[in-house]
């Protein structure tokens, strides 16, 4: 009887120590370090010893910090008699002995080499910087975190672009706008005396893709954020990051000298508005001595800027510029502009307004350019500013929040979006001169480099709303790094240190993220229809709205869709906005069915690539983006073996989430369209669920992320 219980004892025992995967809230990011199984972690012991920093400084101690950390959760204490990990830059003599080319790796760059050192085997960290051997410490603990072998190193690694920023849209309220992950995590009412833990494991996770600065505040910024109480709160923010390396930056209100500076005028060339920019920079730089700059949206959307005075872009940056240069400090002025009067194509303006000020901008000056020449749309065209400015660096941004992609809830991995952007070939310098070449400032020798990413973190457990948009700022800050990266690559390593290194999860769930992004163009604006949105918060389709103040806030605007045709005609017959490509670039976009009814107006028989119509192959790929989340669906439920319950469950129920969704796009633009074709549903395609005027009937006032 007792052998009895004590078997029963052993088996729960057993139980209960399984190494099955334990609950998880995505707090820890892609930084879980979480025990490896016990062959992997001999084996990885065998390699790696204890950690040994050359200097006491904040940025290197943070580095060791974390490599102890992450070893020590992944394999334990280190044996002394394994191979030492050595960090350190070339101020250390142990590291100056090696002779080690670290001039060569750059400012930030660095070097993971398996050396002899004091005659014995060493792994050594090191860069000309502490940035380097910061970010170096981060890049070994991906490889063991990936399970690469360490045994015998020579790793080189340097970034391709000097300004790796986040943009927040967050209010000085904590509202967030675009925001879907709750409040913002600045917590300015506290600041600065209560700085939140929080903000230490933000800089570390972004150090550990090389992100190396962070726009505090939303671009459509108020003029608070400059007074003297938040600068303090922004100082007391940098002084947390500045051991990771990070700088802080501002978005600059264009009126601030009249809100908060008592002047009548923001005219940037009154002597009165450029002393009190140069005062204003001045002070910050006191509380801030590493203060990056300013961000600023000028003349877009109801924003005070430089036109009001009969100025230009040019003029205005040029004045910020001249306050920060004496600090070192950079401008990034947004081209996301349209003018108050209504454009015959809204997405010519930023072209026509930047190109003929090209040579015109102060040299501690960078223009920051979407993706696309509308607003973050599933798919859009490459801006056609990339290129088009030699005289003038450009810095790309893109979305990480997904305002136009389904919010928290739908997956979306937004890597193949930005990778088809930076491999988008603009012919400006002949066959190869893609937009990665010139925002890495290769195509035309730019010193000054950048790509910023509006950030889609807030104060959930997870950081991001969702764990699979952890991602997507992974992506960002990997391919900022180097945006030659490929977006599968980078989603294989987010998904190993994330979720698992078993092939039988990673070759499903990263197929699934590969194909994620195109399911939502296909479920939301195939075919190169755009903007289809709800009206505000961007929420659900609405394809029929054509009755708001500007006809470009319209989807109608966009489509132009009637009994005969749909689409916008972007040719020579139409806005010409095609002209402004290079000949070769606009042939390319042309024959690109993605892009079709962007620049295209077609009658809904005319043939496809597939020899459909066009009106049955827009229903056909509506249907098909439904589909694609159905399979995903399946995909991840067959993944659950791999992955904790927790996570796992909260991912199939926003999948769910998802497939209603995508259902209700397509049900509704199918509904919509066919009620300007006045054309049969080809066979074997169901009806939409509900009549059109259901559809237009819904109203979701409270939508997250609009303010």
């Amino acid at each position: 009887m007792r052998l009895g219980i004590l078997g029963v004892l052993v088996a729960l025992l057993a139980i209960f120590t399984a190494p099955a995967a334990q609950a998880e809230d995505g707090y820890d990011l892609w930084l879980r370090y979480r025990p490896l199984d016990t062959a992997a972690a001999a084996s990885y012991r065998e390699a790696i010893g204890p950690v040994v920093a050359g200097g006491a400084s904040p940025t290197l101690k943070a580095a060791a910090d974390e490599l102890r950390r992450g070893l020590g959760g992944m394999l334990g204490a280190p044996s002394a008699s394994s191979p030492p990990v050595v960090l350190g830059t070339a101020a250390d003599p142990r590291i100056a002995a090696l002779r080690l080319p670290l001039k060569a790796a750059g400012p930030e760059g660095y070097l993971i080499r398996t050396v002899t050192l004091d005659g014995r085997p060493a792994t050594v960290i090191a860069s000309d910087s502490e940035a380097g051997v910061l970010y170096g410490a981060f890049h070994f603990l991906r490889l063991v975190q990936t399970r690469q072998p360490v045994a015998r190193l020579a790793v080189a690694s340097a970034p391709k672009v000097k300004v790796r920023v986040l943009n927040h849209w967050d209010n000085l309220d904590r509202t967030v706008e675009r925001g879907y992950a709750g409040q913002s995590i600045w917590d300015w009412h506290k600041l600065p005396d209560w700085k939140d833990g929080r903000y230490v494991d933000y800089a570390r996770a972004n150090a550990s893709l090389g992100i190396n600065g962070t726009v505090l505040n939303n671009v459509n910024s108020k003029a608070d954020s400059l007074t003297a109480p938040y600068i303090a709160k922004a100082a007391a923010l940098a002084d947390v990051f500045r051991p990771y390396r990070i700088k802080v930056y501002l978005s600059a209100r264009f009126s601030a000298p009249i809100e908060i500076g008592g002047l009548k005028t923001a005219d940037p060339l009154d002597p009165a508005v450029r002393a009190f920019w140069k005062a204003k920079a001045d002070e910050i730089y006191r509380a801030v001595p590493d203060f990056g700059g300013f961000l600023v949206k000028a003349n877009s959307e109801g924003q005070p800027g430089p036109q009001d005075y009969g100025r230009s872009h040019a003029d205005g940056a040029n004045m910020l510029a001249e306050a920060l240069a004496p600090h070192g400090g950079i401008v990034m002025w947004r081209a996301f502009v349209y003018s108050n009067e209504q454009p015959e194509d809204r997405i010519k303006q930023a072209y026509n307004e930047f190109v003929p000020l090209d040579g015109k901008f102060a040299a501690n000056v960078i223009v920051q350019v979407k993706n696309g020449p509308l607003d973050f749309q599933p798919r859009e065209p490459f801006h056609p500013l990339f290129g088009a400015t030699p005289r003038t660096p450009l810095m790309l941004e893109v979305q990480i929040t997904k305002e136009y992609l389904g919010f928290a809830t739908h997956l979306a991995y937004l890597g193949p979006m930005w990778e088809e952007t930076l491999q988008a070939d603009t012919w400006r310098r002949g066959k190869g001169s893609t937009v990665a070449k010139v925002v890495e400032g290769e195509l035309f020798g730019h010193e000054l480099t950048g790509m910023a990413g509006v950030a889609n973190i807030g104060t959930d457990r997870n950081w991001s709303g969702s764990h699979f948009d952890q991602a997507n700022w992974y992506a960002f800050g990997r391919m900022a790094w180097d945006p030659q990266a490929s977006a599968r690559t980078v989603a294989e390593e987010w998904a190993r240190m994330t979720f698992s290194n078993e092939q039988a999860f990673l070759e499903p769930a990263v197929g699934m993220m590969m194909g994620s992004r195109e399911a939502v163009v296909n479920y939301m604006t195939p075919l190169g229809l755009t903007h289809l949105m709800a009206t505000g918060h961007h929420y659900g389709p609405g394809p029929w709205v054509d009755d708001l103040e500007r006809a470009d806030w319209t989807p109608f605007y966009y489509h132009r869709a009637d009994a005969r045709a749909v689409g916008f005609d972007r040719t020579r017959t139409g806005s010409d906005a095609i002209s402004q490509y290079a000949p070769r670039a606009a042939a390319a976009l042309l024959a690109d069915e993605r892009d079709l009814l962007w620049f295209r107006r077609l009658p809904w028989n005319h043939r496809t690539a597939s020899g459909r119509t066009l009106w049955d192959e827009l229903v056909v790929r509506y249907s098909l983006g439904v589909d694609q989340v159905a399979a995903m669906r399946r995909t991840w439920a067959s993944l659950a073996p791999y992955v904790d319950d927790e996570r796992h469950a909260e991912v199939a129920a926003f999948l769910a989430i998802q497939q209603n969704e995508a259902q209700w796009w397509r049900d509704a633009c199918i509904a919509y369209f066919q009620s300007r074709s006045q054309r049969p549903l080809p066979a074997g395609y169901a009806p939409p669920a509900h009549a059109l005027e259901d559809y237009k009937a819904l109203s979701f006032p409270y939508a997250p992320g609009h303010h």
